[in-house]
């Protein structure tokens, strides 16, 4: 029996109002793939590497790779090792680091300029996720080995080749971008967040 990862209270709170039931049988199947691949390598006691990727490594696959990683803790589920990376860099936009505040995890910028570098807890004795805005192929990413996750139907439609990855899975989220800078900008980000969390607990949770 393996022992969960004990998460801030804060999170887990935001895990138990999670409903499963919200996923469509379409999006089960979206997802399908990537349980396959999580489970595969699981029962053969291999890494799990999972890079997740969007156009620019600002909002999507950002939010996508921090929820992954949490909720392979909160499952017991080890060896899981969650990357993010753009078909280009830009910076990890500062309200996804208000969002998952906003949702428990504690962050801490540990450099500063015009690509900040985060470091994002969700548990006091679990390694933080760190957080900056790079390409998918850059080296603190995974060479080989990874699936790469496409969490944007531009990433997805402009890289149909990505190098090193053992599979490619498309699951793509609508972009919280659109909402910048209106009155719906905070409660937009949480909805997408959410609905990311989500889908990643739901994969999890289906993993024997």
């Amino acid at each position: 029996m393996t022992l969960k990862t004990n998460l801030f209270r804060e999170i887990e709170s935001v895990i138990k109002a999670l409903k499963f039931q919200s996923i469509t049988v379409e999006r089960k199947t979206v997802l399908q793939p990537l349980i396959d691949f999580i489970q595969d390598k699981k029962s053969s006691n291999e890494e799990i590497r999972l890079n997740l990727i969007c156009t620019h490594n600002s909002r999507r696959s950002h939010l996508s790779q921090v929820w992954a990683q949490t909720a392979a803790a909160y499952y017991g589920i080890k060896n899981v090792f969650c990357y993010s990376g753009g078909t280009e860099a830009t910076a990890l936009f500062p309200m996804v680091a208000e969002t998952l505040k906003h949702s428990g995890f504690r962050i801490q910028v540990i450099a500063d300029g015009n690509n900040p570098v985060y470091a994002i807890k969700y548990s006091d004795n679990e390694h933080p996720v760190i957080g900056f805005s790079k390409t998918y192929d850059d080296a603190f990413n995974p060479e080989s080995g990874f699936a790469a996750i496409m969490t944007c139907s531009q990433a997805d439609g402009g890289c149909p080749f990505i190098a090193g990855a053992e599979k490619r899975i498309p699951i793509t989220f609508e972009d919280p971008k659109a909402f910048d800078n209106t009155p719906e900008q905070a409660e937009k980000y949480q909805e997408r967040s959410l609905q990311i969390a989500t889908e990643m607990f739901y994969m999890f949770s289906q993993i024997k």
